[in-house]
Formats: structure tokens, C-alpha cells, sequence
């Protein structure tokens, strides 16, 4: 996959190495590409072997302010890739940053709660220091064993699941290991390790 920061952009590199132009702004595919940021629009059936070349509100924002902070390594996590992604950061032995994508600029559960997913697995490799860190284990130790239950109060699930019916990205979204490929980025790529 290719994260790029803008439509226009998806739209050139993917017609210029044959690649899937796809994106999403405000949750809904992006004017001008075909397909968008729901994960139950890429089966391996459709994306094997392809290059996704993605734009997205927020994620694809956040990955660019990590390059230009220097970041020396960086990989992608949600919570179908929760353990390959904690056995990455104990492998590596390394300082880490998580960086939540947030909403426009704003603070979101949802992302939060998937930090405090990798803190939870990774917190007795790694001193912590941070309270954000420790509210977001706590968040998450209250609600790891019901996060269905939980998520209708958080924001992403209104906009996706009631303006759009996305159910099923929230329920694969929130579901551990279900996708568990470590994506890195290398060479202005994420790719799989």
C-alpha cells in the first residue's frame, strides 16, 4: 500500500504503476476514486498481489506528520493487527510514540482504546511515563471483553453505522487478530512483515 495525503495524488500514482486508487474523506469514498477506506471492500481475493494506493481523513495524514517528525520506523496498527503490531515494539526494544489518528484533528476514543490495547500486551517490556498512556489502558482494561457493548458511544460508530450502515466495519475493526499482518513503511510504502 501507498499512503499518499490527497485524492488527486492516489489518482496519478495508481494510474501511473496500474495500482487501486482508493480513499475516503468524512467516512464516505473519496469524489473521484472507486473505492474507499472499509475493509470489507478488500477480501484477498481483490487485493492480493495489488497495490493500494490510499488516502484517507486522518490516518494517511498521521503517517505523513510522523515522516516529517524523522520517525525511524514506522508501522500501522488497529485492532485486527493488535498482536503482530505489540510483538513488533517488544522485538524492536526501542522507544515508542503512538500516534493516534484522531478525527480532524481531534481527540477520539476508538483510537485510544487501541493504544491501550498495545500498552496492555507491551507495558511489562517498557517503562511508562505517560498518563495519556496510562488512561488509555485503563480505558481499555475496562472494556476489552465488551467492546461491541461499548462502541455505539463512540463517534466513528454514528457516523459510520448510523449515516452509512457500516456495521461490519466497526465489528472487524474491533476484533483482535483478525488480520494479523504487521504493515511497515519502507521506501514510501507499507508493507508486510
Amino acid at each position: 500500500m501507498i499512503p499518499v495525503d490527497s485524492v488527486p495524488k492516489a489518482i496519478e500514482i495508481s494510474k501511473s504503476i496500474g495500482g487501486i486508487a482508493a480513499g475516503e474523506r468524512d467516512g464516505m469514498i473519496a469524489e473521484g476514486l472507486q473505492h474507499g477506506n472499509s475493509p470489507m471492500e478488500y477480501p484477498r481475493s481483490f487485493i492480493e498481489n495489488q497495490t493500494l494506493v490510499l488516502t484517507t481523513t486522518n490516518g494517511t495524514r498521521l503517517l505523513h506528520m510522523a515522516l516529517d517528525k524523522n520517525a525511524d520506523t514506522i508501522v500501522s496498527g488497529s485492532f485486527p493487527n493488535l498482536t503482530a503490531v505489540s510483538n513488533f515494539l517488544i522485538a524492536e526494544n526501542k522507544n515508542v510514540v503512538l500516534g493516534c489518528a484522531g478525527w480532524k484533528d481531534r481527540f477520539n476514543l476508538e483510537d485510544t482504546l487501541f493504544a491501550g490495547a498495545v500498552i496492555n500486551q507491551v507495558a511489562k517490556h517498557f517503562t511508562i511515563h505517560c498518563d495519556s498512556s496510562l488512561m488509555a489502558e485503563a480505558m481499555y482494561a475496562k472494556h476489552k471483553n465488551k467492546m461491541m457493548e461499548f462502541a455505539p458511544k463512540l463517534t466513528h460508530y454514528h457516523r459510520l453505522v448510523e449515516r452509512f450502515g457500516l456495521i461490519d466495519d466497526i465489528k472487524f475493526c474491533l476484533t483482535n487478530d483478525v488480520a494479523n499482518v504487521l504493515p511497515v513503511y519502507q521506501d514510501g510504502k507499507l508493507v508486510a512483515k
